[in-house]
């Protein structure tokens, strides 16, 4: 078998794998490596290329500064700000959800800022009358457009800029993207204010987040608190626990006011069965219910051991306190890379390893909290398919794929070649993930602009255009997953939708892109 046919032949097993979804993402794209490097396609040395590419690093930092911003409480302000500017009718109130998400999303991503917002915006959509499913998936769609923003907005940016250079141009600035981000999230606001009614279902959600301002109350009626008795501070926290069985606190005596014996939280009440357990003899038995006070990383130190099983997790409560403690610092810190990254000063992956460097060196995340903030599903993957793209430009299979395209369209036309190229990536982004979309793409990108003889900026933009606008299916990115529940959403509805927006992201990568990066 021949070197083409043997990486066409990994390609398709590879879709297989996404699309059947029986199989982790980080598995098939490890996988692709390894069969390049048991074929003989690849050396070992270039299969396992991917994972020290700088690309990879940069991707990784990103995560930590995201959750640095959300760990901190930025986001949950961020959110909090959609209560108060939004009103409560419906068209106000989903341009400024819309315009919220593409903003966070073009600085953490768009996993970090859609499932950042998720609780906000259904307790908000609760409080105004109005069904979660009228809103979640404005949400998901528009952090797709915002992820144009900038360089930062999805790892599909940072891999086309990269290919750019790698391919003789130049790699995109931090800002360039946002000369089409603009028009892509005013036309998706547009056409989500303007048709969402029609094109939204109207249902009651599978699954609601849970809203921590009440659930707050809900404790403190629970445990009949005194008057004036605070929760939830900047510094100081809650959680609820429940004693485990063979705990070494079964008969132990406690009450409220008193330390637990590690001297960091305060007891504020004890209940067995719903009663309070109060007394000069009442012992701790298991089942027993505590609500425990005490700073953040006290409150996640003490609770993660086995002595004790936690009702609500300390660090997803902490989320929802609006610029939290290291807020100010994680708000610098972000400040600092993207001054990095738009000067140039250093390139891409120094400035991310700096910034997450900084999130530790400041104590805003600890060393294990920072190493748990790594998608390391997308790091693998975007390491485990960078060989493929390197096996399609050593082999020649994109030079194959992308001569094959332009004997069925014409080599007259670079419109009609972009226009060809989005299609295909259109299509296959629907059904696997969009970053290994554009990872086999691009490199057929190349070729497309060389044997046109046209720069290969307008096809790596409008790649990225293309790359996302994965609308049509829940499984098309994990943003569109994580509303699915939540919104009460059928795999049928995204599409309704979904199709209107991808054919404006289609004209813009097509008519849009050439004009401002010429062929």
């Amino acid at each position: 078998m021949s070197p083409v046919a043997i990486v066409l032949t990994i390609l398709v097993l590879a879709v297989v794998a996404f699309m059947s979804n029986r199989m982790p993402m980080g598995i098939v794209a490890l996988g692709v490596a390894l069969a390049l490097w048991a074929t003989g396609v690849l050396t070992l040395n270039q299969a396992l290329a991917g994972f020290g590419d700088p690309t990879v690093l940069f991707i990784a930092a990103l995560f930590i500064v995201s959750e640095a911003l959300d760990a901190t409480g930025v986001t949950a302000w961020a959110g909090q700000q959609v209560v108060s500017r939004g009103g409560t009718k419906r068209t106000p109130l989903l341009v400024v959800i819309c315009l919220l998400v593409a903003f966070l999303t073009a600085l953490i991503s768009v996993n970090g800022a859609v499932a950042a917002l998720i609780p906000v915006v259904v307790v908000v959509a609760i409080r105004v009358g109005l069904t979660p499913s009228q809103l979640l998936m404005p949400l998901a769609f528009s952090a797709h457009a915002g992820s144009m923003l900038a360089l930062t907005g999805t790892p599909v940016n940072i891999i086309v800029s990269e290919a750019a250079a790698d391919a003789g141009a130049r790699p995109f600035t931090f800002f360039e993207f946002g000369l089409v981000g603009v028009p892509l999230v005013v036309g998706t606001i547009a056409i989500i204010a303007l048709f969402g009614r029609r094109l939204l279902p109207d249902r009651a959600p599978t699954a609601i987040p849970a809203d921590v301002s009440n659930h707050a109350l809900t404790l403190r009626a629970q445990y009949a608190l005194p008057e004036g008795t605070e929760l939830v501070g900047v510094r100081k926290g809650f959680t609820e626990v429940v004693v485990a069985p063979r705990s070494e606190l079964i008969g132990l005596h406690l009450f409220p006011g008193m330390t637990t014996p590690s001297g960091d939280l305060v007891v504020l009440g004890l209940q067995r069965a719903g009663e309070d357990l109060t007394g000069p003899d009442a012992r701790l038995q298991a089942g027993d219910t505590l609500l425990l006070r005490g700073t953040w990383e006290h409150l996640q130190e003490h609770t993660a051991g086995p002595e004790v099983l936690v009702v609500d997790d300390p660090a997803t409560l902490r989320r929802a306190v609006p610029l939290g403690v290291g807020a100010k610092r994680a708000m610098g810190i972000l400040a600092a890379m993207v001054v990095l990254l738009a000067t140039g000063v250093v390139p891409p992956a120094v400035a991310g390893l700096l910034a997450a460097a900084a999130v530790v060196l400041s104590g805003v995340l600890t060393p294990t909290q920072t190493y748990r903030s790594v998608s390391w599903t997308t790091v693998v993957l975007v390491g485990g398919m960078i060989p493929l793209s390197t096996a399609f430009i050593s082999t020649g299979t994109a030079d194959l794929i992308a001569k094959g395209l332009l004997d069925v369209i014409g080599a007259s036309s670079p419109t009609l070649a972009l226009a060809a190229m989005c299609v295909l990536t259109m299509v296959l982004g629907q059904l696997i993930s969009n970053t290994a979309t554009v990872l086999i793409m691009a490199p057929i990108a190349t070729v497309l602009a060389a044997d046109l003889h046209t720069s290969v900026l307008p096809f790596m933009m409008a790649l990225t255009v293309a790359g996302a606008a994965s609308f049509l299916t829940p499984v098309a990115t994990a943003a569109n997953t994580m509303v699915m529940e939540p919104g009460g959403y059928r795999f049928t509805d995204y599409w309704k939708l979904g199709l209107p927006l991808l054919l404006l992201f289609l004209a813009v990568a097509v008519f849009w892109v050439p004009v401002v990066w010429p062929f």
